[in-house]
């Protein structure tokens, strides 16, 4: 780290071998324990910490005799009512001469009328999340039967506002902040959005499933010889995805994949 820092950090490997003398099994073992070197150890001292946000799922996958449906375990809430009290004041009050009397009745009628919308709008929100969620569960059927990634089919936000009539700024709200459950984890609504291209049968596939392909082909690489994008190209054509060379860069930035030299290993 001290004579050769630029040619370590650079994965120049072979220059380190000639100019230090020391084999390759040396060089790896160095290696091995460098990379486990914390550069910061004063960062672990700090005893300011940032509050750890626990998901609560807003619906849960479930299964009934093959079928597929969801369950709303925050929506368990008891049914709301306007407590009788109030409609015997307005009764009470009703004919009455009082000027009190009539000032309290149009206050409470007031009130009343407020609660009403609440719960209307309490149901109206209910439906929305039902009828949303029900949509992505019957256009990503397949996906939830198996947990597959693969069978995740391309999806966007005007799919599911057809098929539910809601607007497409209705459907952003509900898919930007709200969680399901499943038996292969917990997930944002968004995580099942994406955009779609053709393999070469002309079959329309999500670009999640690409990510999935090219994070495959990189982890199956010989290391000492790290896939570069021209060559991830071949590789995704092989596997049945025609790629241009940019998309392959920015599917790879987005998964967090270095560029070839970076990934050099001994």
């Amino acid at each position: 780290l001290e004579n050769y820092f630029q040619e370590f950090t650079n994965k120049h490997f072979q220059k380190i071998i000639s100019r230090t003398g020391m084999t390759e099994g040396e060089l790896k073992k160095a290696i091995s324990r460098v990379v486990r070197l914390n550069p910061s150890p004063g960062g672990g001292s700090d005893d300011s910490y940032e509050d750890v946000q626990q998901i609560v799922p807003d619906f849960i996958l479930e299964e009934d005799n093959g079928h597929l449906t969801f369950s709303m375990p925050r929506s368990s809430v008891p049914e709301l009512r306007i407590n009788k009290k109030y409609a015997d004041m307005l009764l009470d009050a009703k004919g009455s001469s009082e000027r009190a009397q009539k000032e309290a009745a149009a206050f409470v009628r007031q009130k009343i009328d407020s609660a009403k919308w609440f719960v209307e709008a309490l149901k109206q929100r209910q439906n929305t999340l039902s009828k949303t969620m029900q949509a992505i569960l019957d256009y990503q059927q397949a996906y939830f039967a198996s947990g597959d990634e693969t069978k995740l089919r391309p999806m966007v936000l005007k799919d599911i506002a057809e098929k539910t009539g809601f607007d497409i700024s209705t459907i952003s709200r509900v898919v930007n902040s709200k969680y399901i459950e499943t038996d292969f984890g917990i997930f944002p609504l968004k995580y099942f959005f994406s955009e779609g291209m053709e393999n070469k049968d002309g079959e329309s596939v999500s670009t999640r499933e690409l990510k999935k392909v090219l994070q495959e082909c990189v982890d199956a690489e010989d290391k000492r010889k790290p896939l570069t994008d021209e060559q991830l190209v071949e590789e995704m054509e092989k596997h049945g995805y025609k790629v241009a060379r940019r998309t392959i860069a920015k599917y790879r930035g987005q998964l967090g994949i270095p560029l070839a030299r970076w990934r050099k290993e001994l």
